[in-house]
């Protein structure tokens, strides 16, 4: 424990400014002093109160992956357009195609509720690395270790959500180093309020995603609700807005270079802890498979959507995960390559090797990395197998939720703690959702063409990597004429699609779905048997690293001798930043702001350059209201600031040093997006839809007057338009 301890000391150091993703509590312990002289105008106790658990970061809000904001008292929420897409498609068809008009709701009643749509708002988090750590048997192997940590989770988060509308998971730090356990509560009645058309929140698409300059309004607002006694409940039109206690009020002033700001949320994953192999294998096998594969899978979704206009909005969900995870890929690849990232690891680490081996009390340090190398070298014989079958659990339509319909049998007749995490009673409502959810995403004849393109590739496996399942209802060697027609039958002879059927499946015994002779069933249950010896060996990895991981890291944070900034890890987070423009390239300088006059500059009148027309017009007769920035001379529309983000910071509130929005986090520039194995402040830079363009879009485009007199900013708006 005293161990954890320090590591929290050696982290809290105060290095501030740009490279750090730092905990609440951590705040804290930075140098206030410090805190201030770079522009934080508020105590850091404002920020976050141990005593109570809770402060204006808790106004910052996990919003299914992403991150939010409130931002009125009555429950409005901000986050990125992209993280209300799931909402804003389940309202979609062809004759209200939302996604490509957008939405507001002018009245409260017309607010439209999104199905397992959810908003978690931190309460506490609370240390139990003792805990985690004792109750982990002396002799376990490294699957009997990870089984031990997560039945110990399991009973952690068990003892915390007794309190009703509660959401807590234990999150671990430096690969075991340390455990925290986080209580938030959760709402689950969550509704659209506004989402601008698909062509301000994806303005550029995929051709200027983690680019800049950039001119996105990619923003959505929410409300959340809660039962009339205050308490969370599911939708119910007696249900009232959740009254949040923290929120951030708007700036409209906005920013300009050089101000201090502040990026609150929930960054999902950082490399920087891995060892320089473990980096490598990302460069050279992870990243460029995810090109490979994902590629091949965006086309299939993008040619079929193109044929049935209802086909387009069922694959736009799936169709946009894909084509960022796609270019994240290359901009890694681009990144890694670049800055010499696998390299400088290498050199780090072999500093720190040397630094070891003149010091007999880290011995088992060095061990600790032999035995890391070793595992990773083991992990690597299955790469590919593993990749195609996750993602025949995690894209495909059929056979991924006929697996998952299988696992939910199995793991149900077990003791609620022994099921895997992802099946347990907590997790039910979120698997029937997405039960219920995906069959808004399906549109047959792209599903079945990407299973078809997964079982080409799984029949060219070698002789060690095969997939049983596969070769069992494919054959072991690939005939398209073949395949297709097997695939055709599978769908035709299943109910699995059919939504009513499936959520019948959802409750049945394993006896029950064999009885059914369901050909996609049957397919499922093979893949399940592989799945659950994939889960078991990542289990068995995971309890591995526990072991080992901790001991090199305490190596690692000891020869550093400075602070070492952890890994992101789905915790909410805060990073200090500054508004600054960058160089990309020799003979090239980007200024860290963009306008109204860049949106009509870009407009093409196509796709992906399609401004919506009342966006054209407003612009076009400089219609700029009070949102006008008087050294631009135009609105502001996006901004940089070099803040330390990743994925999970989509929807992120970008806030000033007293605690006012004026902004909201949504891209990396395209040279930091390998930020997550090393922060370089040359480069690194986070991309912001300033608070102004919003406001102008509700204000001059929308005349969304209910909306903007509950931010507080429609009388001032009306005063001095009148000036």
């Amino acid at each position: 424990m005293k161990k954890a301890l320090l590591f929290l000391s050696l982290l809290s150091a105060p290095a501030l400014a740009g490279e750090g993703k730092w905990t609440p509590q951590q705040v804290l312990q930075l140098d206030a002093a410090a805190l201030k002289k770079q522009g934080l105008r508020l105590p850091p106790q404002k920020l976050w109160d141990p005593k109570r658990g809770t402060g204006l970061l808790a106004g910052t809000v996990n919003v299914g992956g992403c991150s939010g904001a409130f931002i009125s008292e009555a429950g409005l929420v901000i986050t990125n357009h992209h993280c209300a897409f799931s909402i804003i498609q389940e309202h979609s068809t062809p004759q209200r195609d939302l996604l490509t008009q957008g939405f507001l709701a002018r009245t409260r009643e017309e607010e439209l509720p999104g199905k397992g749509a959810r908003i978690q708002v931190p309460r506490a988090f609370t240390d139990v690395t003792k805990q985690m750590l004792e109750a982990v048997p002396a002799g376990a192997d490294d699957l009997a270790r990870q089984k031990a940590l997560e039945r110990k989770e399991k009973e952690l988060v068990a003892e915390c959500e007794k309190r009703p509308a509660t959401r807590c998971k234990v999150a671990r730090f430096e690969g075991g180093l340390q455990f925290t356990l986080l209580d938030s509560v959760e709402l689950a009645d969550v509704r659209l309020v506004y989402a601008p058309p698909r062509s301000v929140g994806e303005y550029g698409g995929e051709e200027d995603n983690w680019m800049w300059p950039r001119h996105t309004g990619d923003f959505s607002i929410l409300r959340a609700y809660v039962a009339p006694d205050g308490s969370a409940a599911q939708f119910s039109a007696r249900n009232v807005p959740y009254k949040a206690e923290f929120f951030f009020p708007l700036a409209p002033e906005g920013v300009k270079p050089d101000d201090f700001v502040m990026v609150l949320g929930y960054p999902g994953i950082t490399f920087r802890a891995m060892l320089a192999d473990e980096m490598a294998d990302r460069q050279s096998r992870y990243y460029p498979r995810v090109i490979d594969v994902y590629g091949e899978l965006i086309r299939i979704l993008e040619e079929q959507g193109e044929k049935d206009p209802a086909g387009k909005i069922a694959v736009a969900s799936n169709l946009k995960s894909l084509h960022n995870r796609y270019k994240n890929a290359g901009g890694q690849l681009a990144g890694l390559k670049r800055g010499h990232l696998v390299e400088k690891q290498r050199e780090a680490e072999a500093a720190v090797v040397e630094w070891t081996r003149t010091r007999k009390e880290w011995a088992a340090a060095l061990q600790a990395r032999t035995e890391l190398l070793a595992l990773r070298d083991e992990d690597a014989k299955t790469f590919e197998r593993n990749f195609l079958l996750d993602a025949l659990r995690g894209v495909t339509k059929g056979p991924g939720l006929a697996a998952m319909l299988v696992r939910m049998a199995q793991e149900r007749v077990k003791p609620d703690l022994e099921r895997e995490p992802e099946f347990m009673e907590r997790e039910l409502p979120r698997q029937k959702d997405r039960l219920e959810r995906e069959q808004k995403n399906f549109f047959p004849p792209a599903d079945k063409r990407v299973v078809l393109a997964l079982v080409r590739r799984a029949q060219a496996l070698g002789a060690g990597e095969r997939i049983a399942a596969i070769d069992k209802a494919f054959g072991r060697t690939f005939s398209e004429k073949d395949v297709s027609a097997k695939i055709d039958a599978l769908y035709a002879g299943s109910k699995v699609m059919e939504l009513a059927e499936r959520q019948k499946m959802a409750g049945e015994s394993e006896a029950q779905l064999r009885a059914r002779k369901d050909p996609l069933l049957e397919l499922g249950f093979d893949l399940a048997a592989e799945l659950v010896v994939l889960d078991d060996l990542r289990d068995r990895r995971e309890g591995a690293g526990v072991r080992l991981m901790p001991q090199w890291r305490r190596a690692v944070l000891a020869h550093a001798g400075k602070p070492v900034a952890p890994d992101a890890n789905g915790t909410l987070r805060v990073t200090f930043a500054k508004v600054k423009g960058y160089a990309p390239r020799d003979g090239v300088f980007h200024v860290p702001q963009t306008t109204l006059a860049g949106v009509l500059e870009k407009n093409t009148g196509e796709e992906p350059f399609n401004a919506p027309s009342k966006v054209v017009a407003a612009a076009e007769a400089r219609k700029f209201g009070p949102w006008l920035d008087p050294r631009l001379k135009d609105v502001p529309v996006n901004f940089l600031a070099d803040a330390d983000t990743t994925g999970g910071n989509s929807g992120s509130p970008t806030v000033n040093g007293k605690g006012q929005l004026v902004g909201v986090n949504f891209d990396r520039v395209w040279e930091n997006v390998s930020n997550d194995f090393g922060y370089n402040p040359d480069v690194a830079r986070n991309v912001n839809v300033d608070v102004r363009y919003v406001l102008w879009l509700l204000d001059q485009v929308e005349d969304a007057d209910a909306l903007l007199r509950e931010l507080g900013v429609r009388k001032g708006a009306k005063a001095q338009e009148r000036r």
